[in-house]
């Protein structure tokens, strides 16, 4: 079933209420469908469309996914792009994740590595597939769709399906293929990808992975503990988090080696290489140049400059090269997942604003470390967002309550933070400790980056990585 006409302007009114689209916030002027590949031909049919985004002067490519029928049934309406054509005689488009018919085709093609048009899909050498699999759009807020297919823990698989593309091999297809090459244990298994040309270059679409059904993200367990301790706090002023049954800091250290291991595959697979000294005081110069045009954006860090100029002039001083290699690139709670026996490591796709020559770039594995350890900041302050409304609110929550929030928000992050830094340096990462100068200025750089997207999307949040200097200036007696 051919798509009807008039479908790019339902497409420019659809894409900005998507929450994978990127450019929110500005007119789009035009659409225009590149690529129109049939899938699926009949009632209903499949189409993957890439579309050509055009706001203003920029163009970006999206992909969709288009199901069409000539009757709708009321389980899909909701996911109508084009709900009217001007001709009773057109078909029902609507965004095809949603259909488990359909989506269901793209397990077919993978499972028979098949070409169709100028789509390619590519099985993993050994990978077995199982087609008949229910699937489900997650509803999870993110940059990309992700469909999950089945349930069982034996026969469940996750196709990330990357909406906006850039031209290239996307980050997170290119490590995992690199990390199963050399048996990493810490990710979940790949079973294969969905690839196409896009300006001359072979250009990620798809990946499907195992999907860890009975697994629960670092993020939520991190802060279930923090939940756990600010709830004793009332009643039992002087508990700490080592003595709260929901002590997370075994798990931080487990997530530490974790983290060493995959860094040391990484470095197999990729090569480690040296950033010259010269590069390196560059570094440090570009993080100067950050805080400055911070500052101006967010005036209240400026009492904090002192501090963060220091750690950056520690790192200019730089006198050496610097070991470099393939690092996750966007690294915090939420990217990690525990099983029932082990950390596995996600989406290695890098910071999605950041260009695919930034994103696969090389760095120091220390960065990743960084980004931890400032996720462990977020998990232990976040639930203090609104004036401690965790206990009901502001004014049921005293002074001496809040003080005591405040202090074992600190207690509870700088703990698992250390633990964290021990499963890493014992399990053969660069030990965090003695790569002080390194590791505080990556930190900072990071939440300076924070303080500045705090301030814009979420001002209720800025104090988490603000209350950081601060504590930062307190232990130096600044």
């Amino acid at each position: 079933m051919r798509l009807p006409g008039r479908l790019e302007q339902s497409l420019a009114n659809w894409l900005p209420r998507q929450r994978w689209f990127a450019g929110k916030g500005r007119e789009v002027s035009q659409v225009e469908i590149l690529t129109d590949t049939e899938l699926l031909a009949g009632d209903p049919g499949l189409h993957h469309v890439i579309l050509g985004v055009h706001q203003g002067a920029v163009l970006d490519h999206y992909q969709v996914l288009l199901g069409v029928r000539s009757e709708l049934p009321g389980r899909l309406e909701y996911a109508e792009i084009c709900p009217e054509t001007g001709q009773s005689h057109d078909p029902r488009v609507y965004d095809a994740v949603h259909d488990p018919e359909l989506t269901r085709v793209l397990l077919a093609k993978l499972a028979g590595g098949a070409q169709v048009g100028d789509l390619s899909f590519h099985t993993v050498p050994g990978a077995r597939l199982e087609t008949t699999l229910v699937s489900l759009a997650s509803p999870a807020e993110q940059s990309n769709t992700s469909i999950i297919f089945g349930s069982a823990p034996d026969e469940a698989y996750i196709c990330k399906l990357f909406r906006r593309l850039t031209p290239g091999v996307n980050p997170d297809l290119e490590l995992n293929l690199g990390l199963s090459r050399v048996g990493s244990a810490a990710i979940p298994e790949l079973y294969g990808w969905i690839d196409m040309s896009l300006d001359d270059e072979p250009t990620t679409l798809a990946m499907l992975s195992q999907f860890l059904s009975s697994a629960t993200d670092g993020w939520r367990l991190a802060t279930t503990s923090v939940r756990d301790l600010y709830g004793h706090v009332s009643d039992q002023p002087g508990i700490h988090a080592d003595e709260v049954g929901g002590d997370f800091a075994a798990e931080a250290e487990r997530l530490g080696a974790a983290t060493a291991a995959v860094h040391q595959d990484l470095a197999v697979a990729f090569d480690v290489t040296e950033l010259p000294a010269d590069e390196v005081r560059a570094m440090g110069r570009l993080m100067h140049e950050r805080l400055t045009e911070a500052c101006v954006a967010v005036p209240e860090l400026a009492r904090y400059t002192d501090l963060i100029g220091a750690a950056y002039d520690d790192l200019v001083k730089h006198d050496g090269p610097m070991p470099i290699q393939r690092i996750h690139g966007d690294y915090h709670l939420g990217q990690v997942m525990r099983t029932e026996h082990r950390w596995v490591l996600l989406d290695f796709e890098g910071e999605p604003a950041r260009s695919l020559a930034e994103r696969r770039a090389s760095g120091h594995p220390l960065r990743d470390v960084a980004g931890m350890l400032r996720s462990f900041e977020y998990a232990a302050q976040f639930l203090l967002v609104g004036q401690h409304s965790l206990l009901g609110g502001p004014s049921q929550v005293s002074p001496d309550v809040a003080e005591r929030l405040e202090s074992r928000a600190r207690e509870w992050a700088d703990r698992n933070r250390e633990a964290f830094c021990r499963g890493y340096a014992q399990a053969g990462g660069p030990d965090p400790e003695a790569h002080g100068i390194l590791l505080r200025a990556f930190e900072f750089d990071k939440a300076v980056y924070e303080v500045v997207y705090e301030a814009r999307n979420r001002p209720s949040w800025l104090h988490i990585p603000l209350s950081g200097f601060a504590a930062h200036a307190r232990s130096r007696g600044r």
